[in-house]
């Protein structure tokens, strides 16, 4: 079935084909939304705001990009509103002036390379995190980026870049020791 018929028997009221669709994305909306957040809850709620609202929007689709892509660029959008409402709540919570100061982390005698990448990750800004998230880790191209983020091919590259030389700066100190 093609995303054009699947798409003609949602519209039609197919309760079936429009669980064919989710079935067929939510594993990879729900990836993208806990590499993001970092929270297992948040990309519960994320994954699940991103198909309420492409159901809800699923009309508008233009085929311009695959429905994959469309269902991505959904479900950035909806990630980071919902990262800056968190953060913006947080904020409320902690009190403007009374944020805490950076926690620089310590070197620990048996370092766990996986935790520190992960944190590493999530310590980048939203748009170089957003780019590696979906290029190094979920395999999108740049074109495919620049589509669901409506941003230029070249700027998801750039973005790329410094995120990687941001996590080899931040991870540099594990380098020397995995060298064999």
């Amino acid at each position: 079935m093609t995303d054009a018929q699947l798409i003609a028997d949602i519209l039609r009221g197919d309760a079936l084909a429009e669980r064919k669709l989710y079935d067929a994305h939510v594993d990879r909306i729900y990836r993208l939304a806990w590499r993001m957040s970092g929270d297992e809850t948040l990309a519960r709620d994320f994954t699940q705001d991103t198909f309420i609202r492409a159901f809800d929007k699923l009309g508008d689709f233009r085929g311009d990009s695959s429905l994959a892509t469309w269902l991505h660029a959904i479900a950035t959008s909806v990630i980071l509103n919902g990262l800056k409402k968190v953060r913006r709540i947080h904020g409320r919570e902690i009190g403007g002036d009374e944020m805490p100061d950076a926690i620089i982390p310590t070197r620990e005698a048996e370092p766990d390379l996986k935790l520190r990448l992960r944190r590493a990750i999530d310590g980048l800004p939203d748009g170089y995190r957003t780019v590696f998230v979906m290029h190094d880790v979920e395999g999108y191209t740049h074109e495919e980026i620049a589509s669901a983020l409506g941003i230029q091919p070249g700027t998801s590259k750039a973005q790329l870049h410094r995120a990687r030389a941001r996590l080899r700066d931040e991870l540099a100190d594990f380098a020397g020791e995995w060298a064999v």
